[in-house]
């Protein structure tokens, strides 16, 4: 912004030449001086300036007003950019898991976003990892063992996962005894989730075999496990309430997946906005102590 411009803004504002002055640091004849080059540029008088008394022209007044709006708008884009705005505002672009994203995102975002009616959200489902720096995301939901060392990250809650199957393959099929007897069931799982590394009294096992029904799509396996076509690996946060309303049931309960697995949230190094700020510990608040789909 030409500082003339803020310069006739602040002698308006104050009603005096000197005073402008002193709110600037600069001297009553340099203002006097500034604000006749900004008048000999525009070819109109602004001010009506007497020993006494200093006024507005009447087209001093529409510029003065245009300029306030103008110089407004300036401090709150600043403010945006530098995080310095009253409250969380601008875009916040994440990604997340599908079927978490689905399940325990999207149905907990209407408190946060009536908090935060400033803040323009861009929440993206993937079941891939999205590059958040390359795609310059604020924050990513990520399900995995650990946070890469490239990013930063937060440990929002534990992703326990265990073996089951709809009553109806189980009474089909039976119940295996062992972890050996998985070898002559149906087991399920998507493209890039075998092997499954299980956890048990005895210490840990792989199960690597390949999937009954081949698919990139854990939401399908879910649904494959719903049916009754197989065995799968499943995190607790996607079939609590469908253990607990009988239509899947354990297998093998001694076992279950490495408690490694974790929720993380993840953003680039360095500082974050106040919109990503607030997304975090709105989560937090969400999952922690526990996870409701834990209990």
């Amino acid at each position: 912004m030409d500082p003339d411009i803020v310069l006739f803004a602040e002698v308006v504002r104050t009603a005096s030449l000197s005073a402008a002055g002193r709110s600037l640091g600069i001297s009553p004849a340099m203002v006097s001086k500034r604000i006749a080059r900004l008048e000999a540029r525009l070819g109109v008088r602004l001010l009506n300036r007497t020993t006494r008394r200093l006024d507005l022209t009447a087209r001093g007044a529409v510029y003065h007003r245009d300029m306030i709006e103008i110089l407004a708008a300036i401090r709150d884009a600043e403010a945006r950019v530098a995080d310095r705005a009253d409250a969380p505002a601008g875009p916040l672009r994440v990604s997340a898991p599908t079927s978490f994203g689905r399940l325990h995102i999207a149905p907990q975002l209407k408190p946060f976003l009536d908090s935060h009616p400033a803040i323009a959200l861009d929440l993206d489902l993937s079941d891939g990892f999205s590059d958040v720096i390359g795609d310059r995301l604020d924050l990513a939901i990520r399900i995995a063992p650990a946070i890469p060392t490239a990013l930063t990250g937060y440990r929002l809650a534990d992703s326990r996962r265990v073996l089951c199957a709809a009553p109806g393959y189980v009474e089909e099929h039976g119940q295996p005894g062992d972890a050996a007897a998985l070898a002559g069931h149906r087991l399920l799982a998507a493209k890039g989730q075998m092997p499954w590394r299980l956890a048990g009294p005895d210490g840990t096992l792989t199960i690597d075999r390949p999937s009954y029904v081949a698919t990139n799509s854990s939401e399908v396996v879910r649904e494959l496990t719903l049916a009754g076509v197989g065995i799968a690996l499943r995190s607790l946060w996607d079939v609590s309430a469908d253990l607990a309303g009988g239509r899947l049931v354990r297998v093998l309960p001694a076992l279950a997946g490495s408690a490694e697995i974790g929720i993380f949230a993840v953003h680039a190094p360095g500082p974050v906005s106040s919109g990503t700020r607030a997304l975090l510990d709105y989560l937090r608040g969400l999952w922690s102590p526990s996870p409701p789909w834990d209990s």
